[in-house]
């Protein structure tokens, strides 16, 4: 069996009345579903390096921090079957800004130049996230943030 591809995926989270995740859907790609900003770590970062640039590139939202690592998901990839560890981490934002907007991703992966349409949506969710990626968003406290 070969190494598993390592990766990270960020919950961010702004609180106001209610919490909110940062979501994005692919613009001209809606079978793609919605998503949480997650990519590959680089070789020469650390995952927490790794996740405030997932979340930059995809997303364009900087000034995001840390709250904690959430969990390490091992499961293939959906459609390849390919190995892959992914780390969920826990990160907060401040609650001013935009509700929503749209994104040209920037970076050398494999979705450089894609349209993203972003948003901040209420926790608990309505729809699930695709790849079941909200499969850890259960274990942060609504109300502080904390697990």
């Amino acid at each position: 069996m070969s190494a598993p591809r390592i990766r990270v995926a960020a919950y961010v989270i702004r609180y106001r009345c209610t919490p909110e995740l940062l979501v994005f859907d692919h613009v001209g790609a809606p079978g793609a579903g919605t998503q949480v900003p997650a990519g590959g770590v680089r070789p020469d970062e650390s995952l927490e390096e790794a996740v405030v640039r997932e979340v930059a590139e995809e997303t364009g939202v900087t000034g995001v921090s840390i709250v904690r690592l959430i969990a390490v998901d091992d499961r293939p990839h959906p459609n390849t079957g390919q190995p892959r560890r992914t780390t969920f981490f826990h990160l907060r934002v401040h609650a001013d800004g935009d509700d929503a907007w749209h994104h040209h991703v920037h970076g050398d992966g494999a979705d450089a130049g894609l349209l993203f349409a972003c948003r901040f949506v209420p926790i608990p969710l309505v729809e699930r996230l695709a790849d079941a990626q909200d499969a850890w968003l259960s274990g942060i406290d609504r109300r502080t943030g904390r697990r």
